[in-house]
């Protein structure tokens, strides 16, 4: 499994997405040996899309502790999220997660699938 934690984490999650991924992990049925996983999956208008949810820990991931937010990572997307932000919106306008990539050729509209 996991043998450390590191806090050099390859991408940059704003104070406003810590604050809801810690509320989330405080409102919601997290088990140990879960964490939020961060990265990409097949599919999207624009080839690949993001990946953002509470997964188990799986062998080969990195494990990241971001102002003590837990994020995974499997060490094969790190290649299609280095340097990407993650924020969290809460407006009347737009609510949610929104990321920018700086690996991303291409974007949907949407703003959540790229190809790369």
């Amino acid at each position: 499994m996991i043998t450390e934690i590191l806090n050099d984490c390859p991408i940059a999650i704003t104070p406003a997405a810590i604050a809801e991924i810690k509320r989330l992990e405080n409102s919601t049925d997290i088990q140990p040996g879960q964490a939020l996983r961060i990265g990409v999956k097949g599919g999207g208008c624009s080839g690949l899309s993001y990946l953002l949810a509470f997964d188990d820990i799986k062998q080969g991931d990195t494990l990241y502790d971001v102002e003590g937010a837990e994020i995974v990572m499997e060490k094969a997307h790190i290649m299609y999220v280095i340097g990407m932000q993650v924020d969290y919106a809460d407006g009347l306008n737009s609510r949610g997660f929104t990321f920018t990539n700086p690996n991303a050729k291409e974007t949907c509209g949407c703003g959540t699938s790229f190809s790369a």
